[in-house]
């Protein structure tokens, strides 16, 4: 246990799109409070939400350090009984209060009342390290933290507090086991969905994507990749089942694919909705397409502790099953943080990594 730290600390500053990037750094020194934690970023991951706030498609309390995905090592912790120095953690994107009814009556500490975001919040909130394009973070109180087994890499476990869990928590929300499930986009959250459906046991899986430099990488995760630019597309899924498929993950954030998705729902299948969070989603569905085939739609945004939980057990379960590391890219410097973003925008990679 460590109260009073004192630690050189560096980070990347965002100000407003189209301005570039200012790189600070000062000494943190503080008494912390029970429960917090100053854990040193080993390695930061580009999420696609940060992407859009860079340009401009969301706003977020500026200055602030962007960065929610990553792996660190707790270099001081106070009253954190379960945890000590050196280990090396993930946790939670969102800090809660425990008791509000959203964290206490509704299972939702994801939508707690006071809730608190990491690389969403301004430098002038708290301690102001608060976002993972930095070389340290502070960790609050209501944090979820998770020790990462030696044999998941540092490059496997960035991204899991964000895609991973929140795909735990999509694929935990189906009524019933699937036998058949399609995934609507082969970005990360959908390669992660079909990771998950297989070791599930799910015997059909189709992943629908654009980019066919994604095909193999879906293959590696144990779903069969169908071209979405093909027009016949939705009716070869169709042609290869009963009378459709049990659920159907959203994680593309196109509208228009939510009438392919109940097309291919068979009656009383599940329509799990992720990758929409954004304003222009309207849906352009009737009613009646829903009651008529007795479908069942799940919004999932995020997710709890338990889904992080999860994620870093799949990650251990699978390490020699799924190729994790081919999702992320070889480490940028956090002073190179502008070629990163550049790299992430090219989409080559599902993940950018950035190392302080």
């Amino acid at each position: 246990m460590c109260k009073n730290v004192e630690a050189q600390t560096q980070y990347q500053v965002f100000e407003e799109t189209g301005k570039p990037f200012q790189i600070e750094s000062k000494v943190f020194q503080s008494d912390l409070k029970p429960g917090e934690a100053l854990v040193r970023i080993i390695l930061a991951t580009i999420c696609g939400s940060d992407i859009h706030t860079i340009e401009g498609k969301r706003k977020e309390d500026t200055p602030c350090i962007l960065g929610h995905e990553a792996v660190g090592e707790i270099i001081a912790i106070h009253s954190r009984d379960d945890f000590s120095i050196g280990d090396r953690v993930t946790w939670t994107i969102a800090d809660s209060c425990g008791q509000c009814p959203a964290c206490k009556e509704y299972g939702l500490p994801e939508k707690c009342e006071v809730l608190f975001k990491y690389g969403h919040a301004s430098v002038h909130n708290g301690s102001g390290l608060n976002g993972c394009y930095a070389s340290h973070i502070l960790i609050r109180k209501g944090t979820h933290m998770v020790k990462v087994p030696d044999t998941v890499s540092h490059s496997a476990v960035a991204p899991a507090n964000c895609a991973l869990a929140t795909m735990v928590n999509a694929v935990s929300q189906t009524t019933t086991k699937p036998k058949k499930a399609v995934v609507q986009g082969g970005g990360l959250l959908g390669v992660y969905a079909c990771g998950l459906l297989r070791e599930l046991g799910v015997s059909q899986i189709y992943c629908l994507e654009v980019n066919e430099q994604r095909f193999q990488i879906i293959k590696d995760f144990g779903a069969i990749p169908v071209d979405a630019k093909n027009d016949g597309a939705i009716q070869a899924i169709l042609d290869g089942t009963d009378e459709g498929v049990d659920a159907v993950f959203e994680v593309a954030g196109i509208k228009q694919l939510v009438p392919e998705g109940l097309k291919l729902l068979r009656p009383g299948g599940d329509y799990i909705l992720v990758g929409l969070v954004h304003p222009d989603s309207d849906l352009g569905i009737t009613a009646e397409q829903i009651i008529r085939k007795c479908i069942r739609i799940k919004g999932v945004h995020n997710y709890a502790p338990w889904h992080l939980d999860e994620a870093v057990a799949f990650l251990e379960r699978n390490r020699a099953v799924f190729p994790f590391e081919k999702l992320v890219s070889p480490p940028f410097r956090l002073e190179d943080i502008e070629n990163a973003i550049q790299e992430a925008q090219e989409q080559k990679w599902m993940r950018v990594s950035v190392k302080p």
